[in-house]
């Protein structure tokens, strides 16, 4: 399967939120391939139009009337220097600040695990997060959320020593384990020789507000702002973790995400050098122009931008401290690898494409599937395996 032409940010000066076409959402990718292969990405196309339209009537119900009308976008324009001025330059560090060393992490055998290694151990691993919101008139709302101040995550380890262990993080509201159990195929990652962690995102399963409808709702649902904390939370409980797996030993260590935690996997690859790889998974890029795919809720948020004098350039500023697109990767090429479906019409390949260039056109792998129907699997599990064995993760 060979992809063709797509969209390309122009080769200007300005910052990508600027630079990248306005109409961007609404480009598409070009693919040659054969009569049988368009058969499978049409029918499983199909599934994440629907899905798309479900999660977008329920966000928009109980998301937007909460963060995203005009006078909350205008609350959070007023904030713009601020994140703006973090992410001019390309310097992670000034938004993502390092965490403390020497916090304490508690363990416990993990109750009902799908997979339990013969010859290891499956705990639940949890600790409470110093993270402080950067922004100061987020900071009172944001720790009022107190599930949200411990972060999980499940650590399938073998019973000898240390082993090369790889991160993974799921996707929006996919948080269950026994789901990414079987998605990330962790029994053929153990039994490849690596331990695996299972990271639970911010305002995710047991991370969840109080009165959440949904895993992942306060995600977004206190707006822009909130979007950009809860990922600088995301990176900085994640390094927390890498810190307590150096701590144990662990001799090396690599990221791999799902959708929103493709996002974060390719964001924490732009921020933390230790990582010996980052794989990101039919990957969401642009966040603000993903959101313009998926009516009806692409409506909504077009209305209350207009009604602000603003359009998608100014909301991707708005959200550039917390994107990828802003930083150039901390990992040489050669480390970097991105899967795409494409079929996806949850994350379209055009936002696979964009990090890839990004990325330097790093390696990346197409398969005949869509958001959730990944075929062909076994075809990118082989190809993790080689990049993996490339690399020396051993």
């Amino acid at each position: 399967m060979h992809e063709g032409g797509g969209p390309r940010p122009s080769d200007d000066d300005r910052p990508w939120w600027e630079s990248l076409p306005a109409d961007f959402y609404r480009s598409r990718e070009r693919f040659d391939m054969t009569r049988g292969e368009r058969a499978k990405v049409a029918a499983t196309a199909a599934s994440d139009v629907v899905l798309r339209t479900l999660g977008a009537t329920l966000v928009g119900a109980l998301a937007i009337p909460v963060g995203y009308h005009p006078w909350a976008l205008s609350r959070a324009l007023g904030d713009r220097e601020l994140y703006g001025s973090m992410a001019d330059g390309g310097d992670p560090d000034r938004f993502f600040v390092r965490p403390p060393r020497g916090v304490e992490v508690q363990r416990r055998r993990a109750r009902l695990p799908l997979f339990r290694p013969r010859d290891g151990v499956c705990e639940d691993v949890r600790f409470q997060s110093p993270f402080v919101p950067v922004n100061l008139h987020e900071r009172s709302a944001y720790l009022r959320h107190g599930k949200n101040r411990f972060a999980h995550a499940r650590h399938w380890r073998h019973g000898d020593e240390p082993r090369p262990t790889v991160i993974a993080v799921h996707g929006f509201s996919a948080d269950l384990y026994h789901l990414n159990e079987w998605f990330f195929a962790i029994p053929w990652l153990y039994r490849e020789g690596y331990d695996v962690m299972l990271v639970t995102l911010p305002f995710h399963g047991k991370r969840q507000t109080r009165l959440s409808p949904f895993s992942g709702h306060g995600f977004f649902a206190g707006g822009v702002n909130r979007i950009n904390e809860a990922m600088a939370q995301a990176i900085f409980d994640l390094r927390i973790f890498m810190d307590h797996l150096e701590d144990q030993g662990v001799p090396r260590m690599g990221v791999t995400g799902v959708s929103l935690g493709g996002f974060t996997s390719a964001l924490l690859a732009s921020v933390d050098e230790r990582l010996a790889f980052a794989i990101p998974n039919v990957p969401v890029a642009s966040i603000a122009d993903l959101v313009l795919e998926w009516q009806p809720i692409a409506s909504v948020l077009a209305a209350a931008l207009a009604a602000t004098g603003k359009d998608v350039r100014d909301a991707r500023q708005l959200l550039s401290v917390s994107c990828p697109l802003s930083y150039p990767p901390r990992l040489p090429r050669e480390r970097l690898m991105i899967i795409g479906g494409v079929g996806d019409r949850l994350a379209p390949p055009t936002h696979s494409r964009l990090l890839w260039d990004h990325w330097g056109r790093c390696r990346i792998h197409w398969f005949p599937g869509s958001h959730l129907v990944h075929l062909d699997r076994g075809d990118y599990f082989r190809q993790m395996r080689r990049f993996l064995r490339e690399i020396e993760f051993t």
